[in-house]
């Protein structure tokens, strides 16, 4: 079983290593064709795989053209289809390799599956192409009808149909489906109904010639069946040493999954190639899982999905160490490639704008209110607010906003606050909030009233409330709507003071927007001077403000320490970096991975500041590292906060726009979870399955 695995090896947390191969080949020439196929399965089992596609008719070369009608090519075939079989005895991987196959009197082009000195199965080519270059039922029959059928080859009666799987024993989930070439071009392909009949890998053994233009079109196709199918597509096509008599072959092999490239191989290389992507399997499942359109799209096909014969194999799981070699984005909502970062905060932003927007027009309200601490969520939320009037034709007068500086309120974002408001050009005003503050504590009888230094949640919680109940009082006597500015990281962690606090307003703009997210919002906004050259200074200094709810002054607690101007009372230091956090939210809510994997794959992202892109707008100081017990030691804080101890305060949150696919912890969008649920299992699977120590 997985789970007995090293803690090291992806294949304990849900992954599996695949290759493609491009051999070179010789025309006609079986002999040196299987042994450049036996010489990439060698290389994919020294790399740990466990599947290698090969080319479409790759034994023999796929442009012998009517040669394949010859009984001497047709037999060197078959004995080095034998030949192959007798290499991989020793080879761990399944071979999927490509050949012209007589049976019962027609010749096809099938893909053969090959582990451990046996065949497990033969699957034809379904469609045959006859237009444009391509001539192929000049020579071969199509195996669309063959099902349930069986085939003498190499001294054994083997499963041979366009219905068969191939499904691991040892790794769950690990099924394969395997077509060629022309069958992914057809509106519908085979591979379709492989997936609705459980298949999450899904092989093409290709030829296809290269024209200009043809591999972006390859990709595209791949890219969509892999996310149509919720699957990992793997293709290869042929390369060097096929005939170049009418047309030319650049060795176009790719890997894909769930629409995502993840690997490609060097075009038109005159060398062989080898090209390998760890795939994650469980979060295919788990897609699979979630989305009950896919189950119900398999029972509509059922008369054509359901009948597959699976042929089930022993497959060995490397029992060492096997590192991931697949990059593990650090900032799982923020890409590290400038251009789809630009993307990503323009399609965030505008969701955000149009939320907004839509909520004013529904409403007829005409004037929004804000509270601005000069931090980073209330400073995103009001360049939305202002975004939304310039879009609809209100003036930014009517964004009314106040910065309400209480008894740990720090001059730096004070100042931040007020310069920000005035260069944007809203309504400003500032209320101090600590006579009315001091009015409460003597109402309820708080030591502070009487002088005692005496900081606790009531004394946070009672700066919080005021603030809110300000800003609906206020909207109240303006006719104004509240905009709430927390973001989805404090919903994740509970890091917001229910009801009447900042958990509260009548639209939440950031409600499901991570902090990481954010940041670089701010910085996109300032980079572009969308707001102007003068809000872009003061949106610098706010990035580079640390992160505070300035609610205990400096001093009065563990996590309050002066620094300068910076605010005294430190976010992270009680509930951890939000970068870490952040990772954790997105696995396991969007994957729902075991909490050892989420730390698995947190330390491969976190654990060298030199693996990996950095999002290359973050400065250099901000770029940091994590060792394995600071990784548990702050997911051990997000999972009693997430699973126990947070999800009333989620279960009434106010509307807000969806921005990200398994972005939202609102009740009425992705998440719904009981309040009293408790984190044993989680922190108990952490504890079991997570070494701290190098024993």
């Amino acid at each position: 079983m997985t789970s007995q695995l090293p803690y090291g090896s992806l294949y304990r947390h849900g992954f599996v290593r695949v290759s493609v191969a491009v051999p070179e080949v010789r025309v006609t020439d079986v002999p040196f064709n299987v042994s450049a196929t036996v010489d990439l399965a060698r290389r994919a089992h020294v790399n740990h795989s466990v599947l290698v596609v090969f080319p479409e008719l790759g034994l023999t070369a796929y442009t012998a053209d009517d040669l394949f009608h010859q009984d001497a090519l047709l037999e060197a075939a078959h004995q080095g289809l034998e030949d192959v079989v007798e290499a991989s005895v020793e080879l761990n991987p399944l071979l999927l390799v490509g050949m012209p196959l007589r049976h019962e009197g027609q010749l096809y082009n099938v893909a053969v599956a090959v582990h451990r000195g046996e065949i497990l199965g033969v699957v034809p080519k379904t469609y045959i192409p006859n237009y444009r270059e391509y001539y192929e039922k000049r020579h071969f029959a199509s195996g669309r009808h063959v099902r349930d059928a069986q085939v003498w080859l190499c001294g054994s009666q083997v499963p041979f149909g366009v219905d068969l799987l191939f499904a691991a024993d040892t790794i769950p989930d690990l099924v394969i489906h395997t077509e060629i070439c022309e069958d992914l071009w057809v509106p519908v392909a085979p591979s379709s109904y492989g997936a609705l009949a459980g298949a999450t890998l899904l092989a093409n053994l290709s030829a296809s010639n290269v024209t200009i233009g043809k591999s972006d079109y390859r990709r595209s196709l791949g890219a969509r069946q892999s996310a149509a199918c919720i699957a990992a597509y793997l293709y290869s096509a042929a390369g060097g040493g096929e005939s170049t008599t009418d047309l030319a072959w650049d060795g176009d092999a790719h890997i894909h999954e769930n629409g995502r490239l993840l690997v490609e191989s060097e075009r038109f290389s005159r060398n062989p190639q080898l090209i390998h992507a760890d795939v994650h399997l469980h979060a295919l499942v788990q897609d699979r899982m979630r989305m009950t359109s896919f189950a119900d799209n398999a029972l509509a096909h059922e008369s054509a999905a359901r009948p597959f014969r699976r042929v089930r194999f022993p497959l060995a799981v490397p029992e060492s160490d096997v590192p991931l070699e697949r990059t593990v984005p650090r900032f799982p909502y923020v890409p590290s490639d400038a251009g789809r970062r630009e993307e990503r905060c323009y399609e965030a932003y505008h969701i955000q704008v149009a939320g907004l927007a839509k909520r004013l027009e529904a409403t007829g309200i005409r004037k929004l209110v804000i509270g601005v601490s000069g931090g980073l969520d209330s400073t995103h939320a009001l360049i939305v607010s202002c975004r939304v009037t310039d879009q609809i034709g209100l003036p930014r007068q009517n964004v009314l906003a106040y910065t309400m500086p209480g008894f740990a309120t720090s001059d730096r974002t004070r100042t931040n606050a007020l310069e920000l408001m005035d260069a944007l050009g809203v309504t400003s005003e500032e209320i101090d909030i600590r006579p009315s503050c001091m009015q409460t504590f003597r109402d309820i009888g708080h030591p502070f009233a009487d002088g005692a230094e005496h900081y606790d949640v009531t004394f946070e919680n009672v700066q919080a409330g005021a603030r809110t109940s300000h800003l609906f009082r206020l909207a109240n006597l303006h006719q104004a709507l509240v905009v709430g500015t927390g973001d989805l990281s404090e919903l994740a962690l509970g890091w917001a003071t229910y009801g009447v606090g900042d958990h509260m307003s009548h639209y939440a703009v950031n409600a499901s927007v991570p902090k990481t997210l954010i940041q670089h919002l701010i910085r996109w906004v300032a980079d572009t001077e969308a707001m102007g050259a003068a809000a872009s200074t003061v949106l610098r200094r706010i990035l580079a403000t640390e992160i505070s709810p300035e609610l205990v002054p400096a001093g009065a607690s563990a996590g309050a320490v002066a620094s300068g101007d910076q605010p005294s009372q430190r976010s992270e230091e009680t509930i951890g970096p939000y970068e870490l956090q952040d990772f954790s939210l997105y696995y396991l809510s969007r994957y729902g991975l075991q909490p050892s994997a989420v730390a698995w794959l947190a330390e491969h992202a976190w654990s060298d500041v030199n693996r990996g892109p950095w999002p290359d707008d973050l400065p250099e100081a901000e770029r940091r590292s994590y060792t394995r017990e600071q990784i548990v030691t702050w997911l051990r804080v997000f999972l009693r906060r997430f699973f126990a101890t947070s999800q009333f305060k989620r279960s009434c949150i106010p509307n807000g726009p969806k921005v990200g696919s398994g972005g939202s912890l609102s009740p009425r969008g992705d998440w719904r979870a009981p309040s009293d649920a408790t984190a044993t299992v989680w922190l108990e699977e952490l504890e079991r399955n997570v070494p701290l120590t190098s024993e």
